[in-house]
């Protein structure tokens, strides 16, 4: 599918490079995002505002005092001829905690009786995977990442709920996410993670970002309510679960 622009009213602009949750179609978007970010720092672009990436879409908020729609398009259209290979940033890779069912893992009985397997093995499952920050929304700091295993493919619950704590790592279709705050949601909870997804006090404010992998580790409920003691007291260093990337 050749890239669509599709016109946000007078001031943004959409490209749109599919119809689907792919991997593809996300390193596209990241590499289309960082390109014009290094645009706009050379002046070249003087007049973008702000950039929102999707899993399959990239919108561009200008000021139209400063940039047309016209030439807007038009420089876009020259980029997305040129190869883009190498324009994402690095890619922070994190080791993320997780405490998997006792009275985290609200769902995690479900997910086993849906899927056919024990609670074991759905935990093992979840996490044996490397997974691709695909985009960051819904809330501030939320990650929705892929992909989950097929076998632990599931609908969304028929009943959402009403409050579903922070920290809560959920799965739904092919995708995983840990909700950074306390928020309606309808995703099968299995677990928890202890550590604060987004902190405005951050000059990163969120923790994860686009193209970011992580893993999970298993730990028991002390350990979680040892790293959740230390986040509470700011006595916690993130950096222990970075293996590698920027600094935050």
């Amino acid at each position: 599918m050749e890239p669509r622009f599709l016109p946000l009213g007078d001031s943004a602009i959409t490209i749109e490079f599919g119809d689907r949750i792919d991997q593809a179609l996300v390193a596209s978007v990241a590499a289309l995002d960082e390109r014009l970010s290094r645009e706009k720092k050379a002046g070249r672009l003087a007049g973008i505002i702000e950039t929102m990436p999707t899993y399959r879409s990239l919108t561009v908020i200008f000021d139209p005092g400063l940039l047309s729609w016209n030439s807007l398009q038009a420089r876009v259209t020259e980029l997305l001829s040129e190869s883009l290979d190498g324009e994402t940033r690095p890619a922070n890779r994190w080791r993320l905690p997780v405490c998997y069912g006792s009275e985290y893992g609200l769902d995690l009985e479900h997910a086993a009786v849906s899927s056919g397997l024990t609670r074991a093995e759905v935990v093992e499952l979840h996490v044996s995977q490397t997974y691709t920050v695909y985009m960051i929304g819904f809330l501030p700091g939320f990650p929705f990442m892929g992909d989950v295993v097929s076998a632990l493919h599931m609908p969304r619950l028929r009943e959402p709920r009403t409050r579903v704590p922070a920290g809560s790592v959920a799965i739904t279709g092919q995708q995983t996410a840990i909700y950074p705050w306390e928020s309606p949601g309808g995703w099968n909870i299995i677990g928890r993670c202890p550590l604060p997804l987004f902190d405005a006090h951050r000059p990163q404010p969120a923790l994860l970002g686009t193209g970011d992998l992580v893993n999970f580790e298993i730990v028991s409920p002390d350990r979680y309510e040892e790293l959740a003691s230390a986040v509470r007291e700011h006595a916690l260093d993130f950096g222990q679960f970075r293996l590698q990337g920027e600094s935050i």
